[in-house]
C-alpha cells in the first residue's frame, strides 16, 4: 500500500522486475530465460532510479544519533544466545540435555532481539521527535 500515486506506480514497477527477473533465473539454462533474466534486472534497476526521485511527504527527518552501545549490546546478547544453542549440541549427547540448552540460548538470543535492540532503535525513534 502505497502513500501517493507514485509510490504505488515504482512499486508495481519494482514487482514487475522482481517477477520478470525471478522467472529469468529458473529458466536460466535456456536464451528466452536469460533475456528474461537481463530485463527483469533492468526493470529493477529503473524501479530503484524512480524509488529515489520521490520526494518524501514527511518532510525532513531529524538526524538523532542512536545509542551505539545499546545496539551492540543487543547484538551481543543474540551472538551468545546463538553460541549457547551451538555449543550445547556439542556438549551432551542427551536430548533432554541438547533441548534444555538450545530453549535457554534460544530465550537468551530472543530477549537481546526483542527487548534489547527496539529499546535501543526507540530511544531517538523519529516519531518521537
Amino acid at each position: 500500500m502505497a502513500a501517493t500515486t507514485s509510490q504505488g506506480k515504482t512499486f508495481s514497477i519494482f514487482m514487475v522486475g522482481i517477477t520478470v527477473a525471478a522467472g529469468g533465473l529458473a529458466f536460466s539454462t535456456t536464451a528466452m530465460g536469460k533475456l528474461a533474466l537481463v530485463v527483469g534486472l533492468g526493470i529493477l534497476a529503473f524501479s530503484f532510479a524512480r524509488f529515489l526521485k520521490i520526494k518524501p511527504i514527511e518532510g525532513p527527518t531529524p538526524d538523532l544519533r542512536q545509542p551505539g552501545t545499546l545496539k551492540l549490546a543487543g547484538l551481543a546478547v543474540v551472538v551468545i544466545g546463538w553460541l549457547i544453542v551451538l555449543f550445547g549440541l556439542h556438549l551432551t549427547a542427551s536430548v533432554a540435555g541438547r533441548m534444555v540448552t538450545t530453549l535457554v540460548g534460544l530465550a537468551i538470543s530472543l530477549a537481546g532481539v526483542l527487548v534489547i535492540l527496539p529499546y535501543a532503535a526507540n530511544k531517538n525513534a523519529i516519531w518521537k521527535s
